[in-house]
């Protein structure tokens, strides 16, 4: 008895569980009072944007101010796993081609630099002061990431995977478990 009862209670759930899934569901918004104009961004998107695009301008800096001893660490670690027989051909090869790439790119995120730093259209505090001016900006800036991302190719993620799958090939063994006497 019970059991027919569990099974018509579970199915009526599962009924309802569907027919809730079938029903359309979106969400109505409000038109905006003052809509910008086709094509145009508002100040409060373009404020979003510029700060997206310093945040990845701060982020590559760290990267460009740290890879000398990202490099070097990196190359102390290849040099001592090849003194211990390991095969690093592979692990060499990416860090070369990463380091090559950030030498490659730097220039251009030295170039960004001056764009950023006069930040034209945009206070200091990254209110837009001329919307023009803030859209002229924004595209640049992202223009020259892009530009910058292009010429790291992805090197930076080819190393980290180089050095993951290194580690993986060469765990050391485990010890057996001692036993009891």
């Amino acid at each position: 008895m019970m059991s027919i009862l569990f099974k018509k209670i579970t199915l009526a759930a599962m009924i309802l569980a569907l027919t809730f899934a079938a029903l359309p569901v979106t969400s109505v918004f409000a038109a905006d009072e003052n809509p910008p104009a086709q094509g145009k961004l508002s100040n409060e998107r373009l404020e979003r944007i510029w700060a997206r695009e310093l945040k990845t301008y701060e982020r590559l800096g760290r990267v460009f101010d740290h890879t000398g001893t990202m490099v070097e660490k990196a190359q102390k670690m290849i040099n001592k796993a090849a003194e211990n027989g390991k095969d690093v051909s592979a692990l060499q090869t990416a860090l070369d081609a990463f380091e090559t790439a950030i030498q490659n790119a730097r220039p251009q995120y030295e170039e960004l630099a001056g764009v950023v730093n006069t930040h034209a259209g945009f206070d200091n505090n990254g209110k837009v002061t001329d919307g023009e001016q803030a859209r002229s900006t924004i595209k640049e800036v992202g223009e020259d990431l892009k530009a910058i991302k292009s010429e790291l190719g992805g090197t930076g993620k080819a190393f980290r995977e180089a050095v993951r799958a290194f580690r993986e090939a060469n765990k050391p063994a485990e010890a057996p478990a001692e036993r009891d006497s």
